[in-house]
């Protein structure tokens, strides 16, 4: 199926590995040129000759971390009218005690999770708008379906994204510039070989327990290939996905069992 988007540009952050990389690549194999925005400029710099040479498109990139006003600010000087827009901004989930989490630290996953999405949209889909045409997909987190004890700090933050974007979308969709969330659960990837490394430490247990049991819980019976959600997202920035907007699409193998 072509997507439609041979020759747009997507700006992708978090996009030197995991969930943001398999994006990028996605949207490589369809046309689309690509600035890449990550924390760590070895990562990036290996990834965009990767994937220019895969793919053939052209890549540039710029080291910046989005959960801070400068890197944002080094991220839109970078690259201030893509068509495309993906954000992710590549900050692990962990797990605190509502208790003892200081207002700093709260604020501080609102910036990662919130803010971070939120200022790049409001200051690209102007100009998608005037240029009739944009697509926006949040790299979030199936557990903000039913989140997690011990994580209510940052489900809270992606859950705020997910409220302003709910509101944003009924006065875009009409300029063809949509705004949707991929919620994704277990994908194989060094972010969640991480965490469950982290649990299996804080639980007293191994790291093959710890997978065992979430792969138990898991209707699919596997972790995911990262292809899988990159593959996903390209769809949602297609030229054909200029209906479905403001959705939070679960990708998780069946572990969420709600409806709606």
């Amino acid at each position: 199926m072509d997507l439609g988007i041979k020759g747009r540009h997507a700006l992708v952050c978090g996009g030197s590995k995991g969930l943001g990389k398999a994006a990028a690549m996605a949207l490589a194999g369809e046309g689309v040129s690509l600035t890449l925005a990550a924390r760590t400029a070895e990562t990036l710099e290996a990834t965009a000759r990767e994937i220019a040479a895969a793919k053939g498109v052209e890549v540039s990139l710029v080291a910046a971390d989005v959960t801070t006003p400068a890197g944002r600010e080094a991220v839109l000087k970078a690259c201030p009218a893509p068509d495309i827009l993906i954000t992710n901004p590549g900050v692990r989930q962990t797990p605190d005690n509502f208790r003892t989490l200081s207002r700093e630290q709260w604020d501080g996953w609102m910036e990662a999770h919130f803010f971070s999405a939120l200022e790049l949209i409001r200051a690209l889909v102007p100009g998608m708008c005037d240029r009739k045409f944009g697509r926006v997909v949040n790299i979030s987190v199936s557990f903000i379906k039913f989140p997690q004890v011990n994580f209510g700090h940052s489900h809270a933050a992606r859950l705020a994204l997910a409220g302003a974007i709910a509101s944003m979308v009924r006065e875009l969709v009409a300029h063809n510039v949509v705004i949707n969330s991929v919620l994704p659960g277990f994908f194989d990837t060094d972010a969640l070989q991480t965490n469950l490394h982290g649990h299996a430490a804080r639980g007293n247990t191994t790291y093959e327990a710890i997978v065992a049991d979430r792969l138990k819980s898991t209707p699919a019976g596997r972790f995911a290939d990262p292809s899988e959600c990159g593959d996903l997202i390209a769809f949602l920035c297609s030229a054909q996905n200029g209906y479905m907007t403001g959705q939070n699409i679960v990708n998780d193998g069946g572990v969420y069992q709600g409806i709606l």
